[in-house]
């Protein structure tokens, strides 16, 4: 993934760091505009009369659908749990209580009630098949949906198509990938990362500021980047990502002095109401920052809500450390979502850009219906809730239906595939599409035959 961080630096004489250029002089370089200046375009692969816009909140960990948005209150005591179901403004759906600002909201999103997935029930499959719709079997990782947008499309002007905040998942427990790089599309399509917490009170994108030497150094001398790393890098030149930089070296100057890029990652331009409106921690300022980024166009942003499902309160409530109890869906976690999801489609409502933004939020997999004996829920990939607003769903509806014990669709099963075409309807981009794979073996988009989920459409 393109990173905003530099573990170790080599120093030149004159000050120039050769990671500091790798690692932010060559954004560009390595999938921040390569969508127009290399010509990855496929043919009728993108309908270009919509410009249309993504937000995934990948909410890690699990939600229970039977605790969140598809409650039981009449089924037995083990399997209802201990949240009581909340009205909604519209007539018909309930929600838990833990969410009683989203409750003021269900008109504008869509709850499916079906989602399902017949993989191994660990969170790593979950991320992947979520995230790109696909398994990843046979050492083929296939790319983040975000990715394939940007090989697609390209950026707009000097932002990254691509922007996954705040940081990457990290160890859930299944050393394999989570579906959120370019897989086999390379590294050319990873999203931009940031890797900083944007609820720290001294937060900063260091790297997108033009970095300190060059206001020392004269317009000749930037000039001559070029040439110092011809000389000092031979190595790195001789490789494949080198090759791009002819074409880019332009492009990646513009990104890291573009004022416009700056502003957009400055969230102490925002009044400090809107900022705690969104909860004052690192999710519900990840998706303040996401709202800012569609601003700037950016055209796709991913939000992880958890880094890790352990030794921290997330979505997995096991029940016992070091997982998390389920009275955190109460205390912590359900409020960040509910304030942060709610504000969220109140301010892209009220600037006019829900219509052409699609939010999407879900977790891996759900929880099992009965109660463990340590009080909590355990992995469940038979049955889950996912929401899904803007960019063309409808609101105020509910697809598909569980079981009276949410253990298995009852109604409109969904799979993470239809999910993956789901959006990218959504964005405009042909199902039918063929990306280029390992060895030249073109890979469809998604699996033949897999279609949107048209009733969010109508």
């Amino acid at each position: 993934m393109i990173r905003l961080d530099a573990d170790r630096s080599v120093e030149f004489c004159d000050g120039f760091r050769r990671r500091d250029f790798l690692h932010a002089g060559s954004l560009s370089t390595l999938g921040l505009g390569l969508g127009q200046f290399l010509g990855l375009k496929a043919h009728g692969a993108v309908d270009k009369s919509k410009d249309m816009n993504c937000i995934m909140l990948m909410l890690v960990g699990g939600p229970s659908q039977l605790d969140t948005w598809d409650m039981k209150p009449n089924a037995p005591v083990e399997i209802r749990g201990p949240y009581k179901p909340m009205k909604t403004n519209v007539p018909g759906i309930e929600i838990s209580e833990n969410f009683p600002r989203m409750a003021k909201h269900a008109d504008k999103y869509a709850i499916v009630r079906s989602m399902y997935h017949t993989a191994a029930a660990v969170h790593d499959t979950g991320h992947q098949m979520m995230q790109t719709g696909r398994l990843f079997q046979g050492g083929v990782e296939h790319p983040h949906i975000g990715c394939v947008l940007g090989k697609l499309r390209g950026p707009k002007g000097d932002v990254p198509p691509h922007v996954l905040l705040p940081r990457p998942i990290g160890n859930t427990g299944g050393n394999m990938p989570h579906g959120q790089s370019a897989g086999f599309l390379g590294k050319t399509f990873d999203p931009f990362v940031l890797n900083a917490d944007p609820a720290d009170p001294n937060f900063r994108v260091p790297d997108m500021l033009p970095p300190d030497y060059l206001t020392a150094l004269r317009v000749d001398r930037r000039r001559n980047w070029r040439e110092m790393v011809d000389k000092t890098v031979n190595k790195f030149e001789t490789s494949q990502d080198a090759r791009l930089l002819d074409s880019t070296f332009h492009q990646a100057y513009t990104l890291m002095s573009s004022e416009k890029a700056r502003e957009a990652f400055e969230l102490h331009r925002e009044d400090e109401k809107v900022r705690e409106k969104y909860g004052m921690n690192r999710f519900g300022q990840s998706c303040l920052l996401a709202r800012r980024m569609i601003e700037a166009g950016v055209r796709f942003v991913t939000i992880n809500m958890f880094e890790t499902v352990f030794d921290e309160i997330t979505w997995d409530i096991h029940g016992s450390k070091p997982f998390s109890p389920i009275s955190c869906y109460k205390d912590l976690v359900g409020p960040m979502f509910d304030m942060a999801y709610s504000s969220l489609l109140e301010e892209l409502q009220q600037r006019g850009l829900l219509e052409n933004t699609m939010i999407v939020a879900f977790g891996e997999f759900g929880r099992t219906p009965k109660v463990n004996p340590a009080g909590g829920r355990d992995h469940w990939p038979q049955c889950w809730s996912i929401l899904m607003a803007g960019g063309g769903v409808k609101g105020g509806q509910a697809v598909g239906a569980s079981d009276d014990i949410g253990a298995a669709p009852k109604d409109r099963p969904c799979t993470p595939g239809e999910v993956a075409a789901t959006i990218y309807h959504s964005l405009g981009i042909n199902l039918e599409t063929e990306l280029p794979g390992a060895q030249g073996r073109p890979i469809p988009i998604v699996d033949r035959g897999v279609q949107p989920i048209r009733e969010l459409f109508s």
